[in-house]
């Protein structure tokens, strides 16, 4: 880990992002003293503002997005101070000059996060060395999407690598700054009872669901260039599978972390040409309603035609000894009837019931590991009604939960952009992606879509507010499992 960085530039400092999730999440670290009292955060976009005017805009975007139990409003005027602007058009060279003298003396210390459109990659990094704004201390985080494919992803990691090295570079996947996505590791590696089950041999299929009630959003064409594999699966979804299914690491560290992540996506079975139809199902939401309300179709909200997935399900493989024959279920989608982010573990069941000759039904266990909206942890096992059995014992599944919020409760919970900066400051790299990460995911999926293409598949449509098409249904039910809803 290297020293903590004396300033930070946020590339994109007007967009959406940075005023729902990076200025509430800047405040908060400053708001707790957990970064240094003289850390100077510049901000730059194309917006024509000075000081004083990114200041305003900063506390509307507070007032707007940050809750009032978390609104530590002494804190406020110490925060606003922090901050720095400076109007730049990316693609032109000669802007950064008067960024790197704004920047001044941090540049020798500096973290960098680059949120900005693929094509920009390229000329802001060259813009950044010109400037003197990528010396040996300076360390860059990098927000998404980096690329459309294998080949335009590498493209611009080779951009990012002719300055900054692997060592100093930090992919951004805010999936791995969530609380629950790290109480997955704590489950699995700080407890003795799960390890002995987490193979092929106790563990019957994994269910891993993303889905939104949301469609478009303003996001038209990022979204309709993109599709939900890429969105989705691409990156969150291939990050939560590693993490399900990867060794344990030696170490809780970047590098112990990072390798064995790599190794499963490097053993995920290719979805190509052959497999490609039976192995998944794309959709696209028509008119319908989500929580009673009627929506537009996504070519309503588009305003033309388009073959853009909304929908995707998946069935893939992990080709190695602890994981073989085990089937994981991938499923992600727009205008769904619930926001959700979970993770289900099927058990299988026990080998042998004593209780079916007295009409005890005994099922699985299932262990349900929820993200979002809620962050919890529920194992569902068998117990027994009570009364006195004359007529037979009656089983009953029954959870044991770990509901986060509430098991602590005397702990703020926090966005997981709060983490990922704090990280980016101070040098560690454990939760951000590293660059063969990247490239296997993008290989895997890559693979998918060429698969589509050649069997000429065009997404089935779904009304909103529906788990999808009922191909999706079919994709795990051929195989006896149901989607856990």
């Amino acid at each position: 880990m290297t020293s903590g960085a004396r300033g930070l530039l946020l590339f994109g400092a007007t967009g959406d992002l940075a005023q729902r999730m990076l200025l509430p999440s800047l405040f908060a670290l400053h708001a707790e003293g957990l970064i240094a009292p003289d850390l100077a955060i510049t901000g730059t976009a194309r917006s024509g503002l000075d000081d004083a005017g990114y200041r305003a805009f900063a506390g509307e975007a507070l007032e707007k997005h940050v809750p009032e139990e978390r609104m530590a409003r002494d804190a406020i005027p110490g925060f606003l101070k922090r901050l720095h602007y400076v109007p730049l058009d990316a693609s032109n060279p000669e802007g950064y000059a008067a960024l790197g003298k704004k920047v001044g003396a941090a540049r020798e210390n500096l973290a960098i996060f680059l949120s900005t459109a693929p094509q920009l990659f390229e000329p802001t990094i060259a813009g950044l060395a010109a400037a003197g704004l990528a010396g040996d201390n300076v360390r860059i985080g990098l927000e998404k999407p980096l690329g459309t494919d294998l080949a335009s992803s590498r493209a611009i990691n080779d951009a990012v690598a002719a300055v900054f090295p692997e060592a100093r570079t930090f992919r951004i996947d805010h999936y791995l700054g969530k609380e629950t996505v790290q109480n997955l590791l704590a489950l699995r590696f700080a407890n003795l009872m799960f390890e002995p089950l987490w193979n092929a041999a106790g563990i019957e299929h994994v269910q891993i669901t993303v889905s939104e009630t949301v469609g478009l959003e303003g996001r038209t064409a990022y979204f309709d260039g993109s599709g939900s594999l890429r969105d989705m699966v691409q990156n969150h979804m291939l990050q939560l599978l590693a993490l399900v299914a990867m060794e344990p690491p030696a170490h809780f560290d970047a590098r112990a972390v990072r390798d064995e992540k790599v190794k499963v996506l490097r053993s995920l079975r290719p979805i190509d040409r052959e497999t490609a139809l039976t192995h998944t199902v794309i959709g696209q939401y028509a008119k319908g309603a989500v929580g009673g309300v009627p929506v537009p179709g996504y070519v309503e909200e588009l305003g033309r035609p388009s073959d853009t997935e909304t929908f995707v399900a998946l069935k893939a493989h992990v080709d190695n000894w602890r994981w073989k024959g085990v089937p994981f279920y991938l499923r992600t989608g727009k205008r769904m009837p619930n926001r959700q982010s979970e993770i289900i573990i099927q058990f299988r069941p026990v080998p042998h019931s004593m209780f079916a000759e007295r009409g005890g039904r005994v099922h699985a266990n299932k262990l349900v590991i929820r993200l979002q909206p809620e962050e919890e942890i529920r194992l569902l096992v068998m117990a027994k009604e009570p009364g006195l059995d004359r007529e037979g014992i009656r089983l009953r599944e029954v959870p044991l939960d770990l509901s986060l919020t509430t098991a602590f409760a005397g702990s703020r919970r926090r966005i997981a952009y709060e983490r990922l900066l704090l990280d980016l400051i101070e040098g560690d790299p454990t939760l951000f992606v590293r660059r063969d990460e990247v490239e296997a995911q993008w290989e895997w999926v890559d693979a998918i879509r060429d698969g589509w293409t050649a069997n000429g598949m065009t997404p089935k449509s779904y009304p909103a507010g529906t788990w999808g098409p009922s191909a999706a249904i079919a994709l795990t039910e051929r195989d006896g499992v149901s989607w856990h809803d």
